[in-house]
C-alpha cells in the first residue's frame, strides 16, 4: 500500500512539473554575439531563476560573425534580440519595424585601437591611414564618426582606407591596419594578450569622441506590442533580465564563471571572461533597464549627421517604448 501510495505521489509530482512546464510563457533571446560575459545578465538570470520565477522559459540563442539578429526576428527565429541602435534604426528605416524595449547598457564599450609607431595621435592623423572596421551593421558608428570628422571613407591623402576587418585583431598585430575596431571589454585585452603593451598603443573611446552611440539595446518586433500577452511576458523578461544584470554587476566572477557554465564551444577561457565582466559592469552601471530619452536623441542625432551619406535619413518615429520598462520596474 505504501509503495502504491509513494508511487501516485511521485507520479503526481511529475505531472505538476510537467505542467509547470507546459504553462510557462517561452521567450526565445537572439544574441548579438557568441556567449560570453558581454551578456552575463541574461544568463545570470536564467541560472539564478529570475525567469523561472516570472514564469518564463527563456532559450537564449548564442550569435556569430553569420548571425544577424535582425533577419533572425524578421524570420520569425527569435521574440527579442540584442542589438546596437545603429544597427537597428538602419534596419527599421529598411522595413524591418524593429522597437527599443529596454536599454541595459548605458554607455558605449567601442573604441578605435591604433599602434603608436604609425604616427596616429589625434582623429586629424587618420587621413591617408588604413582603419580597420567591422561590418554586419557594427559600420555605422565608424561611418558617423568619420562623416562628423569630413574625412571621406574611399582612401586617398585626404581620406581613410577601409579594411573589413573580420572578428579579430589580427590586421593590428599584422600591422595591415594603423588602427582596428576594438571594445573595451573583448578586443582591446586581446591586443595585450598578443604581447603590445598600452604604451606602444593609442586608443579613441567613441564615449570620448563626442559620437558614441547605444548598444547592446532589447528589440522587438512593433507589430507584436499590440498582443497585450506578449507585451505582459516582455515586462516579466525585461524585470527578470535586469534583475540578473544587476546581480552580474555585484557578482562579476559569479557571473563571469555562469557565462563558462553556458559557453558549450568551450572557446572562453576564465581569465578572459572575468575581466570582460569586469569591464561590462561598467558600461551597465547606472542604467535600470528604461532607455534614457537624451541617449536615444543623441544617438539619432550622430547616426543623421552623415552628409551626403547619413547611417539613417531621417527622424525615426515609434523606434523606442518605454511602456514594457514603466511596468517592469514598478
Amino acid at each position: 500500500m505504501k509503495t502504491k501510495i509513494a508511487s501516485l505521489l511521485l507520479a503526481s509530482a511529475f505531472s505538476l512539473a510537467a505542467f509547470q512546464a507546459e504553462a510557462a510563457d517561452k521567450v526565445t533571446l537572439q544574441l548579438k554575439w557568441v556567449t560570453q560575459a558581454q551578456f552575463a545578465g541574461y544568463y545570470v538570470a536564467k541560472d539564478k531563476g529570475f525567469y523561472e520565477e516570472e514564469g518564463l522559459d527563456v532559450e537564449i540563442k548564442p550569435g556569430g560573425p553569420d548571425i544577424a539578429p535582425a533577419q533572425v526576428i524578421a524570420g520569425g527565429g527569435a521574440d527579442v534580440i540584442v542589438d546596437w541602435m545603429p544597427s537597428a534604426l538602419a534596419t527599421r528605416e529598411k522595413g524591418v519595424p524593429l522597437v527599443n524595449i529596454a536599454q541595459p547598457f548605458k554607455s558605449s564599450g567601442m573604441m578605435l585601437t591604433c599602434l603608436k609607431e604609425s604616427g596616429v595621435k589625434g582623429p586629424e592623423d587618420f587621413k591617408g591611414k588604413t582603419l580597420g572596421v567591422w561590418f554586419f551593421g557594427n559600420e555605422y558608428p565608424f561611418l558617423s564618426w568619420m562623416s562628423h570628422l569630413k574625412i571621406p571613407t574611399d582612401g586617398g591623402p585626404d581620406g581613410v582606407t577601409v579594411l573589413k576587418q573580420g572578428f579579430n585583431v589580427d590586421p593590428l598585430i599584422q600591422k595591415q591596419a594603423a588602427c582596428i575596431s576594438t571594445m573595451t571589454y573583448n578586443e582591446y585585452g586581446q591586443v595585450l594578450d598578443a604581447g603590445i603593451k598600452p604604451e606602444d598603443l593609442v586608443t579613441f573611446k567613441y564615449e570620448d569622441q563626442g559620437v558614441a552611440t547605444l548598444e547592446d539595446g532589447l528589440y522587438v518586433l512593433e507589430d507584436k506590442l499590440k498582443d497585450a500577452a506578449f507585451k505582459e511576458k516582455m515586462v516579466k523578461f525585461v524585470r527578470a533580465s535586469m534583475k540578473g544584470w544587476k546581480y552580474a554587476e555585484e557578482n562579476p566572477d559569479e557571473a563571469a564563471d555562469i557565462v563558462l557554465e553556458n559557453d558549450s564551444t568551450g572557446a572562453q577561457t576564465e581569465a578572459h571572461q572575468k575581466r570582460m565582466m569586469g569591464e561590462i559592469a561598467k558600461l551597465t552601471a547606472g542604467s535600470n533597464g528604461a532607455l534614457d530619452e537624451a541617449d536615444y536623441k543623441r544617438t539619432v542625432a550622430s547616426l543623421l549627421a552623415g552628409g551626403s551619406d547619413p547611417v539613417i535619413s531621417k527622424e525615426p518615429e515609434g523606434a523606442w517604448t518605454h511602456e514594457i520598462t514603466d511596468e517592469a520596474l514598478k
